[in-house]
């Protein structure tokens, strides 16, 4: 199969800034953007709409059978479609981000998505973000992120990002909710959140989205294989 770019990929904890800088950099690039989060985001959300345990995993391997989680752009932004309704702010909430932790820890679930993962993204010109795509999902990416900060900076981030919603928080439960899932996502047994040996780290406590965007495209611009058309032109002096 004829490759039409590079496979970056970003891992990352939550509220690192993965979403944001996935979706800018795919823009800048011309590529497909993947956030793999909102696919354990959108099977959590169905479960909880069924009444579904968070730990049956085999009811949850199910359910992944039974639904379909599709990615689209409009009105100017990216939209998650579960069974063909738009969950993009619905998967956001943080009781839905805690039992997406849950469901992720399941195996099948994680096979039955990494593998629709990998059919979306083998043929090149996509930027993936979650936690373990370039340790299971995509493990010979061309280039791989792993982008971190810390607990707090990401909890006052979160809460920053829900308060803007309209949905009201606390702080502290919300970087507590952030250092709870930390661990859930670093002490699972299947595909734990780590760091690829061959991923560019970036600590992105103290750094503003434009600052590491700039690092990442300077990083890729280095690439031997960033050589198409439309990444040429990212570059015209």
């Amino acid at each position: 199969m004829d490759k039409k770019g590079l496979i970056v990929t970003i891992d990352g904890p939550s509220g690192a800034g993965k979403s944001t800088l996935c979706r800018k950099l795919a823009e800048l690039l011309g590529y497909v953007a993947l956030d793999t989060g909102a696919m354990y985001r959108a099977v959590a959300l169905a479960a909880a709409r069924r009444g579904f345990d968070g730990e049956d995993c085999s009811v949850l391997e199910k359910l992944c059978a039974a639904i379909q989680i599709d990615f689209s752009r409009g009105e100017g932004k990216e939209q998650v479609l579960l069974d063909g309704e738009d969950v993009s702010e619905a998967i956001r909430t943080p009781e839905i981000s805690l039992l997406s932790s849950r469901v992720s820890r399941c195996r099948g679930v994680r096979r039955a998505l990494v593998r629709r993962q990998q059919e979306i993204g083998a043929a090149g010109g996509v930027v993936l973000e979650g936690r373990d795509t370039g340790t299971m999902v995509f493990p010979d990416a061309d280039i791989k992120f792993f982008l971190d900060a810390g607990a707090v900076e990401r909890g006052m981030r979160r809460y920053r990002e829900l308060k803007g919603k309209g949905i009201e928080v606390d702080p502290q439960q919300t970087i507590a909710d952030m250092e709870s899932r930390d661990r859930a996502d670093q002490e699972r047994e299947d595909s734990p959140l780590t760091v690829a040996a061959d991923a560019v780290v970036i600590d992105s406590t103290a750094l503003s989205i434009e600052e590491v965007l700039g690092r990442m495209l300077e990083i890729i611009r280095r690439h031997s294989a960033f050589v198409s058309t439309c990444e040429k032109s990212l570059w015209k002096d």
